[in-house]
């Protein structure tokens, strides 16, 4: 079981406030944790993973770019854990998730950013006697790219402390959520339907051809391992999947990789005109052999 993480500094100014309350699962209201309830459980698993956003999103200077990618992980985790509970959240979990998301999907072209310098490093590591060159100044206008979109997101919301606040609001609106009410049959009953749209999303990725629907695969294929890690915690499943799930999640990831690279040499390329090509050539060449090799079943 992963250990408890540190109560993020936006919390230390003030103890025993309602948030710190939220985000330490308010340990003094139980007098045995084996006996909590499993939405109790799942309460305490979404408040610690949105205050771990709140937390990421504070980063300063040259860790803001890993504080955005944390938080938007943390975020997809504390959604993935509110899945859990849909049936006996009800309507008011379901507008907690979409506000989660817009506020996701707001840092974005942040994490794409962000994204793209991370895949041109493990691309360099991957391809270096062949187009170690080429990568590197790919690799330096990605970063000049990530600079200048960094400094646009913060001069409109400095510091991100308009995301934080929002996300502390939605965290006083999730921890009253009836939590006490999902018992363990809809957390079961929610990771069947995770599963069934992970294979579903799975079946139209290998007819198509479409970036679109290969990242929707991996999206949830991720979510259904989320979820099973949060429930594995729990002792409501026994293994948070297979090692050929994390490798597929894996490598759809690499397949993800050379998608992203070959999305950012269209228009609008941070790159110069004479490396398009070649990058374009080689991002192509990786979707297509990583797909294969999901397709046939080659995920070791």
């Amino acid at each position: 079981m992963r250990s408890r993480p540190t109560p993020p500094a936006w919390l230390a100014a003030a103890p025993r406030t309602l948030l710190e309350k939220m985000y330490m699962g308010d340990r003094h209201a139980r007098s045995d944790s084996a006996t909590t309830a499993v939405g109790e459980s799942l309460r305490t698993h979404a408040m610690n993973a949105l205050a771990q956003a709140i937390d990421s999103l504070g980063r300063r200077g040259a860790r803001v770019h890993a504080g955005v990618h944390q938080a938007r992980k943390a975020l997809r985790h504390t959604r993935a854990v509110l899945a859990l509970g849909a049936s006996a959240l009800g309507p008011d979990g379901m507008l907690i998730d979409r506000q989660l998301r817009r506020i996701n999907r707001s840092l974005s072209s942040l994490r794409d950013a962000q994204a793209l310098v991370e895949t041109l490093d493990r691309l360099t590591k991957k391809h270096a006697a062949t187009t170690g060159p080429l990568l590197g100044r790919a690799r330096r206008a990605a970063m000049r790219r990530r600079s200048a979109q960094t400094r646009f997101a913060l001069h409109d919301d400095a510091g991100f402390a308009n995301r934080r606040a929002a996300l502390a609001a939605l965290a006083a609106e999730l921890q009253a959520l009836p939590w006490q009410d999902l018992r363990e049959k809809d957390a079961r009953r929610s990771l069947q339907r995770s599963e069934s749209k992970a294979r579903a999303a799975a079946k139209r990725a290998r007819r198509s051809l479409h970036d679109d629907d290969w990242h929707r695969w991996r999206r949830r294929a991720r979510r259904v391992l989320q979820q099973q890690r949060a429930l594995v915690e729990l002792s409501v499943v026994q293994k948070a999947g297979s090692d050929l799930d994390k490798a597929l999640t894996t490598l759809l990831g690499e397949a993800q990789d050379y998608a992203l690279l070959l999305d950012h040499c269209a228009d609008g390329s941070p790159f110069a005109e004479p490396d398009r090509k070649a990058l374009r050539a080689l991002a192509k060449t990786g979707v297509r052999r990583a797909r294969a090799r999901i397709a046939q079943g080659r995920l070791e």
